[in-house]
């Protein structure tokens, strides 16, 4: 603890008081989350929340969202506009209430909404502080207001800009990111306006002025369409003027054709579907609209995922708890009264779960969050809501549909026979497993230090490297394991995952077990994040370093230890425990001088700075063992001069990132020859 001392007084006027949005402005990551690319994305979620609560109230049903070319996005819906007229206590007009006081809206009891997903009331104005500026405009009566601020503040009152027809009504906001907020992706530069140029269409198609990922948004629009059935959700590119993209989401069959379309993506196409019928129960208790889709798939892993008011909770909560908990008794009951198992046998909510495919939705007036990320919901009642309704209803989709029903129940008794035998399995060769035994990987070389803080571990490819990084490394602080060949792909072969000796290496040297995912607490099925297996307390290092050659081999290994941790080791993400080292591509020398180069593009900028010349002496490093130990420190090692990536899960997009590694790593065929011929135009350079 430091000893240091303040050498003014500490007194009243010390306090500060942060008036309107400066808090905001101060504080960004309390309120979005992050200045990255995720936090800039969140800023037009919650513009469309906002347009999506209209419909949701049954005002709207089409909402367009343009990515405009100077990277300022338009968010229009056709829902009731935002109130015009003079709040009584505020004593300015409402609109300008919504987008400059915080925790102001119509989410508060107050009658505009039943039900809704914007951030606590606070969505609106918090944009408007994080942006350069922003204009809303509002068609009322046959005529169009329209109000400007820069920076959260009002630089032109509200007034009528022009007419439109009577029968429209709707807000239209449009809003540049503030390049004073998001520096790490606006560098260098107040206003894309005042940018030299920026009329050139060649600087217009540079992705570096493309702050906006067209990906990105498309995931998280169509999942609002899936979630809000018969809403049509436009969203158009306009930031090239020659190719303009636009693609529209709208599915009258709401979170039915949602499992559907996660089921094409999950699962092998050429198996068919244990049974056809998206199952699905909807209705009302306490006030809580429940909607439940489901249906098992071809594969063996559990895709469930949790909405309120539109909005993803990846952690899960009490309407999850209410899903799990129905769907284990209605089964088990249905077991029992079938008299399908011996007495000494019991089919868990793992074994039902098994291959299941579920979209769990639920539309609450007053949703207590965990959180202002709203990773987890608290409400008691929804848990009560969604087991009722689910319980109810499937008891009786099971009696007429008796098929079905077989299907489900032979596949979750075949699920817990097979994890029984499993078991069995185990239980045998426990003494000789590695993952059972104290003693660590032979090939490990640890650190002295016995502080996970103060630990990490690079996972290396090849003995070549690991040498190398072995000899290169602090030994007081960095581990070193080295892997031979790749790695076990076990989104493929996830039964074979524990045979693979480099799987259960890692398993072994970062202590902590692992996820089988397939855990419950008992009857209440809350899966709990760690499932029993996986303990982060135990984890032995706090840094987790994949270092692999930069090549294409180096990337798939990179993406296989990725699928790995995604699926069985989650937690070390979203600790933010995980980290791609990234060694460099070039080594140029010059008159007894050593530049490195990470990119192409370093390289030309370092060649522009030093001359082009014969005395230039360039080295394109294949692998990491091509560099000696000195090297490696210098480059990839060193603290104080290595650059790292750290990895994240996009919690707000975890559907998507399931379907991606399905997509990439799965045994489905089509899907990725379709990824590939989509996404081939962008890549530059295969000799990576």
């Amino acid at each position: 603890m430091s000893t240091d001392k303040v050498t003014h007084e500490y007194g009243a006027d010390e306090i500060q008081i942060l008036e309107g949005l400066e808090a905001v402005r101060k504080r960004p990551g309390m309120y979005i989350g992050t200045t990255s690319e995720r936090g800039l994305h969140h800023l037009v979620y919650e513009i469309v929340d906002n347009a999506v609560d209209e419909a949701l109230a049954g005002f709207c049903d089409e909402i367009l969202v343009t990515l405009n070319p100077d990277n300022s996005v338009t968010v229009i819906d056709n829902g009731r506009g935002i109130p015009i007229g003079i709040h009584e206590k505020a004593g300015i007009p409402a609109v300008e209430v919504v987008f400059t006081i915080l925790h102001a809206g119509g989410k508060f009891g107050g009658g505009g909404y039943k039900v809704s997903g914007g951030l606590h009331g606070v969505g609106a104005s918090v944009v408007n502080a994080l942006s350069e500026w922003l204009e809303v405009e509002i068609r009322h009566e046959g005529q169009v207001y329209m109000q400007r601020y820069e920076r959260g503040n009002v630089t032109k009152k509200l007034s009528v800009v022009r007419e439109c027809e009577k029968d429209k009504t709707g807000t239209k906001v449009t809003f540049l990111p503030d390049s004073q907020i998001f520096k790490e992706l606006i560098p260098g530069h107040d206003s894309y306006a005042t940018i030299p140029g920026f009329d050139d269409k060649e600087l217009i198609d540079s992705q570096d002025l493309r702050i906006f990922n067209f990906e990105t948004l498309q995931h998280r629009l169509r999942e609002m369409a899936f979630l809000t059935a018969g809403l049509k959700i436009i969203l158009r590119d306009e930031r090239d003027s020659e190719n303009i993209v636009e693609e529209e989401y709208c599915y009258e069959g709401g979170i039915r054709e949602f499992v559907t379309f996660l089921n094409e993506k999950l699962t092998d196409s050429k198996k068919e579907l244990p049974y056809k019928e998206v199952i699905y129960c909807e209705g009302n208790v306490g006030g809580v609209a429940v909607e439940v889709a489901m249906q098992h798939n071809t594969g063996y892993s559990e895709y469930s995922y949790g909405f309120v008011n539109n909005i993803n909770t990846p952690d899960g909560g009490a309407h999850m708890e209410g899903f799990r908990l129905a769907l284990t008794n209605t089964v088990g009951d249905y077991i029992r009264k079938k008299k399908l198992l011996k007495e000494n046998e019991k089919v868990g909510g793992e074994d039902i779960r098994e291959g299941l495919t579920a979209i769990i939705s639920v539309k609450i007036e007053d949703p207590q969050f965990e959180g202002q990320t709203k990773q987890k919901l608290g409400n008691s009642e929804a848990r009560t809501a969604v087991n009722q309704i689910l319980s109810s209803q499937l008891e009786i989709f099971f009696e007429l549909n008796p098929n079905i029903a077989s299907t489900i129940v032979n596949g979750a008794i075949n699920a817990m026979r097979a994890r029984e035998a499993a078991k069995k399995a185990r239980d045998l060769t426990r003494r000789k497993s590695a993952l059972d035994s104290m003693s660590l990987p032979g090939k490990l070389a640890d650190c002295s230090d016995k502080d996970p803080r103060n630990c990490e571990i690079y996972i290396v490819e090849g003995d070549s490297a690991g040498g190398s990084a072995k000899t290169a490394r602090d030994r007081a602080t960095q581990a070193i394991l080295p892997l031979r060949g790749k790695i076990l792909n076990v989104e493929k072969a996830k039964e074979k995952m524990l045979d693979n000796a480099e799987i259960r290496a890692m398993i072994t040297a970062f202590g902590a077990g692992y996820d089988d995912g397939k855990s419950d607490n008992g009857d209440n099925g809350e899966k709990n994040g760690k499932s029993g297996v996986f303990n982060i307390e135990k984890l032995r290092y706090h840094k987790i370093i994949i270092m692999t050659d930069a090549d294409v081999d180096g990337a798939h290994i990179s993406t296989l230890l990725l699928t790995f941790f995604y699926r069985y080791m989650p937690e070390l993400i979203r600790q933010g425990y995980v980290y791609l080292a990234q060694p460099p591509l070039y080594k140029l020398e010059k008159n007894r001088q050593v530049w490195y180069a990470y990119s192409d593009d370093e390289l030309n900028k370092i060649l522009t700075e030093v001359g082009r010349d014969n005395n230039n002496k360039i080295q394109r490093y294949k692998g990491l063992g091509e560099m000696d130990a000195e090297q490696l420190w210098d480059t990839t090692m060193d603290p104080k001069n290595r650059v790292l990536l750290k990895v994240t899960i996009d919690e707000e997009a975890v559907t998507d990132l399931d379907i991606t590694f399905s997509t990439l790593m799965g045994d489905n065929v089509e899907p990725r020859r379709d990824f590939i011929e989509k996404h081939a135009k962008y890549v530059r350079n295969l000799d990576i």
